[in-house]
């Protein structure tokens, strides 16, 4: 019997989840043992999960769960040095160059454990299987909007919290831009993607029409002077070798109009990000970091955007992710094969 030990994101202000009480029931009667841990965070109540026949365990006892069981998560684990014994499915960021990957993966070596990465489970085609990217670029365009409009009024993005829903998200986003008194120019790029549609999609809302690029329109590699004559500029590529230098340092004493730069894609810790004026990402507490002061520079850089509509990306998410999760008890085959692949090939590296 497959068991799937859903565990409780550690981060603060992650309230998302990869299974909904209605996947799990699904789960179940295929013969899947669920385990879900209690989390008063969690955007969907345990009581939900106990109430389809899940076995309920306590917040953060993943290290205990039985040997066989799969823990699935989201987000990091605490980052304490442990090795790793069980197989985890979620989001590792360890494959692109990131420094704190390399620390991962050598926790999985040490206890003999297994990453199959959420971003790498993908199809034959390579085309991902699931993911947040859309509510991460919608949400991501929201905050960065949220931090143009305080710049026209002299300040700098305030703190942001969870919306309640979509609808909540534009009604206040609306009263930020009618105060600014005005609405800026966007471009987007990767704007063929989950991502960028997503970015574009809230700029439409709000009735923004954005320059929309994709591959076509970067493969020369670069400079872009055209980001520069933009009010904002979205990120919506994931760094990996190859991707173009979007913002260059020298953009910061250059001649723009570029004034806040959405990194949507938020690599600051990968060897090829492609936004190389920052180093680190930013927070709900301080949601950007002003990199350059006359004109201003702020850079938004949240990596757990789609959080901020915690509903509507869990349950997007999760109903694309179901379908992958029914076929976990054939390991060997199909994307769960893809991603141990990649996992195995990078442990051997380090």
């Amino acid at each position: 019997m497959t068991h799937i030990w859903l565990r409780a994101e550690s981060r603060d202000n992650e309230r998302r989840v990869g299974l909904t009480p209605e996947g799990a029931a699904t789960l179940i009667a295929q013969g899947f043992r669920i385990t879900v841990e209690d989390s008063p965070a969690r955007v969907l109540p345990t009581s939900g999960y106990a109430a389809v026949g899940c076995d309920i365990a306590a917040e953060g006892s993943w290290p205990d769960a039985p040997q066989e069981a799969i823990i699935l998560g989201l987000k990091e684990l605490p980052d304490d040095g442990t090795p790793l014994r069980h197989r985890h499915i979620m989001f590792g960021h360890a494959f692109k160059g990131q420094h704190s990957g390399r620390r991962l993966l050598k926790r999985f070596a040490a206890g003999g454990g297994a990453l199959y990465d959420l971003e790498y489970l993908v199809d034959e085609n390579g085309r991902r299987l699931a993911a947040f990217g859309y509510w991460a670029g919608y949400a991501g365009a929201a905050v960065s909007l949220k931090a143009w409009a305080a710049q026209r009024q002299g300040g700098i993005c305030p703190p942001v919290t969870t919306w309640a829903d979509k609808d909540a998200l534009l009604s206040e986003l609306a009263g930020d831009l009618d105060r600014a008194g005005a609405r800026p120019t966007a471009i987007v790029i990767g704007a063929l993607g989950r991502v960028g549609t997503g970015a574009s999609d809230l700029c439409t809302a709000m009735g923004i029409d954005p320059t929309r690029w994709d591959i076509e329109e970067t493969s020369k590699g670069g400079p872009f002077p055209e980001i520069l004559a933009h009010d904002m500029f979205f990120n919506c590529i994931l760094a990996r070798p190859g991707t173009p230098v979007f913002v260059p340092r020298s953009a910061m004493t250059a001649d723009r109009r570029l004034t806040v730069v959405g990194d949507i894609a938020c690599d600051p810790d990968s060897d090829y990000n492609p936004v190389p004026v920052y180093s680190r990402a930013t927070t709900w507490a301080a949601p950007v970091t002003r990199v350059h002061d006359a004109p201003p520079l702020d850079i938004m850089a949240i990596d757990n955007l789609p959080s901020l509509l915690p509903r509507e990306s869990s349950f997007d998410f999760a109903e694309q992710l179901l379908p992958v999760l029914q076929t976990l008890d054939r390991l060997d085959q199909g994307a769960w094969a893809r991603a141990a692949a990649v996992f195995q090939e990078h442990v051997r590296e380090i």
